[in-house]
């Protein structure tokens, strides 16, 4: 027997979705950063004294950690790995000659508070989510 009801199809939790994302957008910035560093350091300005290996080193293993940690967000201690590395990019941007120390703090700052309010929104609409699904059980959500 066929139903003429539409097939109720499972939404992916938004807490998750949202937070991949965000981790991503970063890994980008920080592959972009890391190219600006690379410039920076491989000129003869003296005062810039970071050797091009430490900025790979750090801008490329931090860029693929954020990658590795996308993936893993929906598992258990995936969303404090997620902070952790939020710490990382704030710490890396410190390792950055100082031409561009300052700005990458600010890009880092507005990654910190993208990745909360993600966290934060995601949570809010998954709760939602769950109270319309008890209170309207086998309809299609909007």
């Amino acid at each position: 027997m066929t139903s003429d009801a539409p097939a109720v199809r499972r939404k992916r939790p938004a807490k998750p979705q949202f937070a991949q994302t965000m981790l991503i957008l970063e890994a980008f910035c920080v592959f972009f950063a890391t190219l600006v560093a690379y410039g920076l350091s491989s000129g003869e300005d003296p005062w810039i004294d970071v050797s091009t290996a430490a900025v790979w080193w750090i801008g490329g293993g931090l860029a693929v950690a954020l990658v590795i940690i996308s993936g893993i967000v929906t598992r258990p201690g995936g969303y404090t790995a997620g902070w952790v590395a939020q710490a990382w990019v704030a710490g890396a941007a410190l390792v950055l000659p100082s031409v561009a120390r300052g700005m990458a703090l600010v890009v880092a700052a507005v990654f910190i508070a993208l990745w909360a309010v993600s966290l934060r929104l995601g949570g809010r609409i998954d709760r939602e989510r769950a109270e319309y699904d008890a209170a309207h059980p086998g309809e299609v959500g909007p």
